[in-house]
């Protein structure tokens, strides 16, 4: 189990800011208005209906918009954040949604309940070390056929900040790398779909990549197969 005090720093650091925290950032790069990321979260969403189209936990919701997102695109969606303050927001501003309290390293759900899960930027937060931990936790929750994608930004830097807008934090920030990160989902058991890299965008400073992977399906021939999934590059 992770040390305590990166959660709760983490938590802590996130508590601070969730105040006005969308009000922060440039609506130019809200993802719903990228097609690219549109894209992702529809093939998501048609990847977790063909699967069995289960309950679909957004981990690390934030403010909850990409849970309203796969609201819409018809998925049962609920979000789960281990910052109280954020999931206050979420409740918020999407009064007809579920959000949650919980860490991705030790989820409040039973085995195999969920047919999608998303971790959007979420997973930037925890050490390099312990993403072995998180995907064991992931695989665990997801029912056979169901679906994981996952969101961050490229690179094998680790940065640390004090301050953010003002508010003093303490927070790190992991960059992972796509082949590593889907070579850890094969070793918690999950079969490859496929990986995505997009250049930077304005105000980007490195590119940003999304790995999508399924629990195999139960039944003769599922799992072992060592599936590679198309890569593509933007």
């Amino acid at each position: 189990m992770a040390d305590a005090s990166f959660i709760a720093a983490t938590r802590d650091s996130y508590d601070a800011l969730a105040s006005g925290y969308l009000d922060r950032f440039d609506p130019a790069r809200d993802p719903r208005k990228r097609p690219l990321d549109r894209a992702l979260f529809a093939a998501f969403a048609e990847l977790v209906r063909a699967g069995g189209n289960g309950p679909v936990a957004d981990v690390g919701c934030g403010t909850g918009w990409l849970t309203d997102v796969l609201h819409r695109l018809g998925l049962d969606a609920f979000g789960i954040d281990l910052s109280p303050g954020m999931v206050a927001q979420a409740r918020l501003a999407y009064p007809e949604l579920r959000f949650e309290v919980g860490s991705m390293l030790a989820l409040d759900l039973a085995d195999g309940v969920l047919g999608g899960l998303v971790a959007s930027y979420s997973i930037i937060h925890v050490p390099w070390e312990l993403r072995p931990e998180v995907f064991a936790e992931f695989h665990r929750v997801l029912a056979p056929g169901g679906q994981v994608m996952l969101g961050f930004q490229v690179g094998d830097e680790h940065r640390h900040r004090d301050e953010a807008w003002g508010t003093p934090v303490c927070l790190d920030w992991y960059r992972q790398r796509p082949d590593e990160v889907a070579e850890l989902l094969r070793g918690a058991g999950f079969e490859l779909t496929g990986m995505i890299v997009r250049a930077p965008e304005a105000g980007e400073q490195t590119p940003h990549g999304h790995v999508l992977a399924a629990k195999p399906s139960a039944g003769p021939g599922a799992g072992g197969r060592g599936m590679t999934g198309p890569v593509l590059s933007c």
